[in-house]
């Protein structure tokens, strides 16, 4: 009997599990996480922010798999070995494999910046961000025996996709913290700071503009043009093109890191050819030197032949990416040739809260409320994917109509 091994049981690791699991033959997987539950990753905001608990967003892996096909193992892996085909737990003993599919996600890249690891929050999964939720909430309460503004002030490092959806969740939240500090709402300050001119850079000028004046409307600070030097406790110092080398500050009772993203350390640990994590992978999403290791999601690049730039790791490609491996895994148990993968974009649509959203859905640019409506299908959509229909009806977006 061949063994399967998946590590990590994210979008693209899970989805390889859900779809592999049916297939007939004489094979066994085994799936390793360290968390007992799935998570929508692309949900981790609303955690974040308090909108949603974080039960709404995940829920445990053992109810999705078949375990007449599947063994889970919930612990840590801390390296592969592809000579001797096994991989390295924190708690359990090292596991052997016919076929390797490594799925590991992702970690908070800093790029370096001094302060930011120890001064940040960082939002990488549901313990960090209930952490930032939990952070917020003692500020706001602090606000009530110092009287210091700065504790007020909510401020989040890039305004890419995430930083953009987090402030959109704060905003939701605005009242909720105005209470707890006893303060009006329009004391509560969200701001991003960006050091691109630019945000956005995948929609057109329409999109893009459309997304500022909403952030306006919103009261969301937007710093654009200012780069990050090094986090304080407490503070942001920044330069901008007019000041130079002279730096900036801002203060702020919390700073939560969503710049960017590396995938796992523990491909470079492996000895896999990376950089920040990411493997450039074969047509058929292997890797390149091994014929029996599949590298998916985010701990992969998977090139655009139109640009020659791997595409970004989003929900939306992992998923796809499983799905393929799956497929693939089934034609190399039977001896058959694998397929390659085909990406096919369904659009990208970023929510600002539960009420406002913009974006590009099946060719078409949506914004406001029908936006918010595509992007709550979007995310029933994937827990459909994923988990099935008792995850969809469990955790479901219905609040479609507000």
């Amino acid at each position: 009997m061949k063994e399967v091994l998946v590590l990590g049981a994210g979008y693209a690791g899970l989805k390889a599990v859900r779809k592999l699991q049916k297939e007939a033959g004489d094979f066994h997987i085994t799936l390793v996480d360290r968390n007992s539950y799935h998570y929508e990753a692309t949900e981790l905001h609303e955690v974040a922010s308090g909108s949603q608990p974080k039960e709404k967003i995940s829920y445990p892996i053992r109810e999705v798999l078949d375990d007449k096909k599947v063994t889970f193992i919930e612990d840590e892996v801390t390296k592969v070995d592809v000579e001797t085909k096994t991989v390295t737990l924190k708690h359990h003993d090292a596991l052997h494999y016919d076929y390797l599919v490594v799925a590991l996600g992702f970690c908070s890249e800093t790029f370096g910046i001094k302060g930011a690891k120890e001064n940040a929050l960082q939002m990488v999964d549901i313990d960090t961000a209930e952490a930032i939720h939990h952070h917020i909430l003692d500020q706001m309460k602090r606000y009530r025996e110092t009287k210091d503004k700065d504790l007020l002030r909510l401020l989040i490092c890039g305004a890419g996709f995430t930083g953009i959806e987090l402030a959109g969740a704060f905003v939701d939240e605005r009242k909720r913290y105005a209470e707890i500090a006893g303060v009006s709402p329009s004391e509560i300050e969200i701001v991003c700071v960006e050091a691109a001119s630019r945000i956005l850079p995948m929609f057109d000028d329409e999109m893009m503009n459309y997304a500022l004046d909403l952030l306006k409307k919103l009261d969301i600070n937007l710093m654009l043009g200012c780069m990050i030097k090094e986090i304080a406790e407490g503070k942001v110092l920044y330069a901008t093109e007019a000041t130079g080398e002279e730096l900036q500050s801002i203060s702020a009772g919390t700073i939560v890191w969503t710049t960017g993203v590396s995938g796992s350390p523990v491909m470079g640990a492996s000895g896999f050819k990376e950089r920040r994590g990411r493997v450039i992978i074969a047509s058929d999403l292997r890797d390149p030197d091994h014929d029996d290791v599949y590298i998916v999601g985010d701990v992969s690049a998977f090139m655009d032949p139109e640009t020659n730039r791997p595409y970004p790791t989003t929900a939306q490609i992992a998923t796809q990416m499983g799905a393929h491996v799956a497929k693939n895994l089934a034609h190399q148990l039977k001896g058959e040739k694998t397929e390659d993968f085909v990406y096919h974009s369904q659009g990208t649509v970023a929510s600002v809260g539960n009420t406002h959203a913009f974006g590009e859905a099946m060719g078409n640019k949506v914004k406001g409320y029908p936006a918010s409506f595509v992007k709550k299908m979007i995310m029933n959509k994937s827990l459909l994917d994923i988990g099935g229909l008792k995850e969809l009806l469990s955790h479901g977006r219905f609040d479609l109509y507000h």
